[in-house]
């Protein structure tokens, strides 16, 4: 039996329906969600649902949205959940979204119309291998949202489409859309146990035919220092200035170990806040690695460098503290391998030969998979 095809004009629809909500998240934000567009998308896609016939569907006041969509076929077959976040980044506005359907595209350079700034092919190959095809933008002052909203499109979408072909088999399904995923805090309001799933398949990837199945380990590291203030003009044997401290504790993290200078499968740590005055400063820094033991190294890195800093610098203080964040997707998923074949097997279907993939980053897979919900990330 051939699987039922998907209506593309309207998952087209739906997805530019999407990117006009403004879901941007504020990592500044005291609030649950960060703010109240992710609220007002999780609403729409509820309505959706239920206008479409799923009855068991609900927005959590954290702005988490979780849908059943029955089985019709073995009661023994294993849950399946797809998720996509609502959230997009905080680094570009989100507001006044205007997207740009370019049909047929002529594989030629692309120029925004309200800013008159240019994609060009020569720095962007993946157009080249697009030309023919419907590829949508936005139109140069907001980020387009395509992610993750082509993912949440996605989702919704294969819900429509399973309801309107009854005959097709498929088993329990659970639909969730997480809030704050940009701000790493999409899982925190994620019960892996409430959704009660087997696997678990997240619309988070680039592409259109690979798998990722290996992510980053991640921890923060938050190095506090402490010195001595006094007036300027008394300076001399007193003061123990916090901000030159600050500037010697990074000029001597190892240039090697950094993003800029780093690729492949190598780790990092990437200092990305600096604030203070003379009496205290602050560096945050993220450790990255795939190999999570190297974690320790990087830490242990950093305690060697903070201690020849105070030495340095008598009456200098400091302390480093080392906040969890997430693992590596790929240990977690050695527990349940058919995450991994299914989606395989899925793509073959389609005629496509899934890429493993490793992700020099994280997603909210990571931390579903480490909480128990094995869960690969799919291209959307």
């Amino acid at each position: 039996m051939n699987p039922p095809a998907i209506n593309s004009e309207r998952l087209l629809e739906r997805f530019l329906r999407y990117v006009q909500v403004d879901t941007r998240a504020d990592e500044h934000s005291h609030e649950v969600p960060s703010t109240p567009g992710q609220l007002a998308l999780g609403h729409l896609i509820v309505e959706e649902l239920r206008a479409m016939g799923i009855h068991q569907v609900e927005q959590e006041g954290s702005g988490l949205v979780v849908a059943t969509l029955p089985g019709n076929s073995d009661a023994s077959a294993p849950v399946l959940a797809f998720n996509a976040h609502l959230d997009t980044s905080p680094e570009c506005s989100g507001k006044g979204v205007k997207p740009i359907v370019h049909r047929h595209y002529d594989g030629q350079d692309i120029r925004l119309p309200d800013t008159g700034d240019v994609i060009p092919v020569a720095g962007n190959p993946d157009l080249a291998a697009l030309a023919g095809h419907t590829i949508i933008t936005a139109s140069g002052k907001t980020l387009l949202g395509a992610d993750a909203k082509s993912g949440v499109a996605i989702i919704v979408e294969l819900a429509q489409t399973l309801l309107e072909h009854p005959d097709w088999p498929r088993p329990e399904l659970r639909l969730f859309f997480t809030c704050d995923e940009e701000i790493g805090l999409g899982p925190h309001h994620v019960d892996v146990d409430k959704i009660a799933a087997t696997v678990c398949y997240t619309y988070d990837g680039m592409g259109s035919d690979t798998i990722d199945t290996e992510t980053f380990s991640a921890d923060m590291a938050t190095i506090t220092l402490r010195g001595v203030n006094s007036h300027p003009s008394e300076g001399k044997g007193r003061m123990v200035n916090a901000i030159r401290a600050a500037g010697d504790f990074l000029a001597a993290l190892p240039a090697d170990l950094a993003p800029e200078a780093s690729e492949g499968r190598e780790g990092f740590i990437h200092p990305y806040v600096l604030e203070g005055s003379v009496a205290e400063a602050h560096i945050q820094c993220l450790l990255r690695d795939f190999d999570t033991a190297k974690l320790r190294d990087q830490e242990a890195l950093l305690r060697r460098v903070l201690d020849d800093t105070l030495a340095a610098r008598p009456g200098l203080k400091g302390e480093i503290a080392i906040t969890r964040q997430y693992r590596n997707m790929a240990d977690g998923l050695k527990k349940e391998p058919r995450a991994i074949t299914l989606a395989q097997a899925a793509y073959r279907a389609l005629g496509l030969d899934a890429e493993l993939t490793s992700i020099r980053g994280g997603t909210d897979g990571s931390q579903f998979t480490e909480n128990g919900l094995p869960t690969p990330n799919l291209a959307c």
